[in-house]
């Protein structure tokens, strides 16, 4: 599967794609359940975790509300540390002015660490359409890259890829270089990519990477490893440029360590991931290492938009992917399925706001609203709501359904009358009763079969919970 096609189609013809496609099954379930339980043991083990969460939401939610004053005060740390800030727009303005700065650096080729913001603005594309070679150097990310595929996750970009599909795809690329033994145990595969990237390291011109958080105290730039790529991607080319969104700003570095005791815990269920890594300007003199320039491109691409409206609460997101984890959705279809960078939860609310509602359309509809992403969310944004918030937005646009509107307005007029709604819909419920009652289930449910086509619906009882409930009273009076 390739970029174009991975993404090709309404959501609900990638994700019959999905459903349909083996090896990405396979990979799902061997990788579902693994982060929820380590996340799980990591929150348990911590006390105070839920205190920990409350305040995280707040120094973000205290950033969003002055998030003016602390751009400012980052720009102007960045500049005393003897970088440069660079604010973009859109994506393309991003994507452009990284450009043009990789050309004035000469550069042929450039490492790039994992950053999702990279991948919403397009940045590889761009780069290589100028003639620079990009080199990913996030393992996920590599084994992506050289699938012509795009992350499916935002902490695992290759969860979907099992074993034996890595094994093909190292021994394809890799063999004319010199790699002609086909791996197959995961310290090998590791250990190989680790030596072509290698030479990677030591001959691009530009290293580029994206942040996990900016320190505007410090004018620091934070990126969180577990696989020291980003310390490489940073510290050996002559330029470093780290692109990010402008929501990733907070005060300061106590509250720097406030929010990496949740990130890690959230993502990948370790107490801290392996590598912590802060970056604030240039090569000094008595630095042993370090890039000779330091750009940071700060990009709005539609975040400034969310600020003042009821999406607010989204540009809270650290990106930690927990919600991705817990989505019986997400574990089902895998990260592709959504047709662009973010995926799941978070990625079904934040495409229609980027890209617009008229083309994604179905993204809003790609939840069951269960609720638990929102129990489990780092920084309390409450995804379900703003969904329905989406779905709301649709309504009001007509870009729904006819049929979906008329029912609504029909289920609207009736719950405004409820003696009428309770006579009316007592018809149906002893009916769907007296025709599952011999096996207490449905395996086919009148005029609305997508809910029985996997899966057994079972009968309801034969009165309403209403009814139910008034003979219960009753009979204790």
């Amino acid at each position: 599967m390739n970029r174009s096609s991975a993404a090709s189609g309404t959501f609900r013809q990638r994700m019959r794609r999905a459903l349909a496609d083996d090896g990405l099954q396979q990979a799902m379930s061997r990788a579902k359940g693994g982060f929820v339980d380590k996340r799980r043991d990591a929150a348990a083990a911590v006390p105070e975790f839920d205190q920990m969460c409350d305040a995280s939401k707040d120094i973000k939610d205290h950033v969003l509300a002055h998030l003016d004053l602390y751009l400012e005060m980052y720009e102007q740390k960045v500049l005393e540390n003897g970088g440069r800030v660079h604010w973009a727009r859109t994506g393309e303005e991003a994507s452009h002015l990284i450009t043009q700065l990789c050309k004035r650096a000469g550069a042929g080729l450039v490492t790039k660490g994992k950053s999702m913001v990279s991948e919403e603005i397009n940045l590889n594309e761009t780069l290589e359409e100028a003639g620079i070679k990009v080199i990913e150097t996030d393992l996920g990310e590599y084994i992506v890259q050289l699938a012509s595929e795009k992350p499916s996750h935002i902490i695992a970009p290759a969860v979907h890829k099992t074993r034996d599909q890595i094994t093909e795809l190292f021994h394809r690329h890799h063999r004319p270089l010199g790699y002609h033994e086909r791996v197959t145990e995961r310290k090998d595969i590791v250990s190989e990519a680790r030596s072509v990237l290698r030479e990677r390291f030591v001959s691009a011109d530009v290293g580029i990477t994206g942040a996990n958080f900016l320190v505007a105290e410090t004018g620091s730039s934070v990126i969180v490893t577990n696989e020291g790529n980003g310390d490489l991607t940073s510290c050996l080319p002559r330029m470093q440029i780290v692109v990010a969104g402008i929501e990733k700003l907070i005060p300061s570095l106590e509250d720097l360590s406030a929010l990496l005791r949740v990130l890690a815990r959230s993502a990948t269920g370790q107490e801290m991931s392996a590598y912590t890594s802060l970056y604030s300007g240039p090569r000094r003199d008595e630095d042993p290492e370090g890039p000779e320039e330091y750009h940071v491109v700060l990009l709005d691409n539609g975040r400034s938009g969310m600020l003042g409206g009821v999406y607010r609460s989204m540009l809270r997101c650290i990106r930690c992917g927990a919600c991705l984890n817990h989505c019986p959705v997400y574990t089902a279809i895998g990260g592709h399925a959504y047709g662009w960078v973010y995926p799941g939860p978070m990625g079904s609310v934040l495409t229609p706001l980027m890209r617009g509602f008229d083309t994604e359309f179905d993204l809003p509809n790609a939840c069951t609203l269960n609720g638990v992403c929102k129990a489990i969310c780092p920084v309390r944004i409450p995804l379900p709501d703003l969904l329905r918030q989406h779905r709301v937005e649709q309504h009001r646009r007509k870009l729904t359904s006819s049929a979906s509107r008329v029912l609504l307005a029909i289920w609207a007029y009736l719950v405004r009358r409820p003696r009428f709604y309770q006579a009316v819909v007592a018809l149906p419920v002893w009916l769907l009763h007296r025709l599952g009652r011999a096996r207490g289930v449905l395996k086919r449910l009148p005029l609305a079969a997508g809910w029985t086509r996997s899966r057994d619906f079972p009968s309801p009882a034969a009165r309403t919970f209403q009814r139910q409930w008034r003979e219960k009273i009753r009979s204790r009076e």
